[in-house]
């Protein structure tokens, strides 16, 4: 696929909880080593901040990042836009339109499982009534045998629409969609079945003064809060 298949802006989560809005954006697919710089930069080294969040998502794929949450996993997005790295426009298409159908759209799990059984559903495109879906029945499916002098008085819009209700289709921006009835196959269960190529989170490798500064922060932030906590106690004790 060409133009971006998915953007997030990951935010350091610890930093947001004390006030501060700290993040950048990480194009998928992405690599570990992309991964780690992007932490270093928003401050997410494993040991003064661990946490992150998405605050954003952007992506050419017509309605993908509606279906994302703030709290995804980066190995999942990561294993996702492989995906949908390898998908052609038709199939990118087909994909804009079920998920536009709301089917298999829950989660990243859903979404993961449904690139890969695209072949379960029919697509075609710039059908966009039941007007145009009753003529392509009838005049390129020959779904029934029409006289060519009465071709001209069928009513398209009602043969269409019994056809989508009959067919559970659904009319999508690009085209219509429905299912073919095909054995939809769960391929991925959890991260546990990511590829290795394809886990790409890890946090930072800091050296050793880098190390000494973070663990020093952590104690001094640690000392700090727990006087927080003892002038607080002796204000009420008053």
């Amino acid at each position: 696929m060409e133009g971006k298949i998915l953007e997030a802006h990951v935010t350091n989560l610890g930093k947001y909880n004390e006030g501060r809005l700290v993040g950048a954006p990480l194009n998928f697919p992405t690599t570990t080593e992309d991964v780690q710089a992007l932490l270093k930069r928003i401050g997410v080294d494993g040991v003064r901040y661990e946490e992150i969040f998405i605050t954003d998502f952007e992506s050419d794929i017509l309605g993908l990042y509606d279906h994302l949450g703030e709290y995804e996993s980066i190995d999942e997005l990561n294993h996702l836009a492989h995906l949908l790295s390898g998908k052609d426009g038709d199939a990118l298409a087909k994909l804009e339109a079920v998920m536009d159908s709301g089917e298999y759209t829950g989660s990243v799990k859903d979404l993961i499982n449904l690139t890969q059984n695209l072949d379960n559903y029919d697509f075609y495109p710039d059908v966009d009534s039941e007007e145009a879906l009753g003529r392509l029945y009838i005049q390129e499916f020959e779904a029934i045998q029409v006289p060519e002098h009465l071709i001209d008085y069928i009513d398209y819009e009602a043969y269409g629409r019994d056809v989508r209700i009959n067919e559970g289709g659904h009319f999508a921006p690009g085209g219509y969609v429905m299912s073919n009835h095909g054995s939809f196959v769960e391929h991925y269960h959890g991260i546990e079945d990511i590829p290795p190529e394809h886990r790409v989170f890890a946090y930072p490798q800091l050296n050793i003064r880098e190390q000494m500064a973070a663990y020093q922060e952590v104690i001094d932030r640690s000392a700090l809060n727990e006087g927080k906590q003892r002038l607080s106690v002796s204000r009420e004790d008053r």
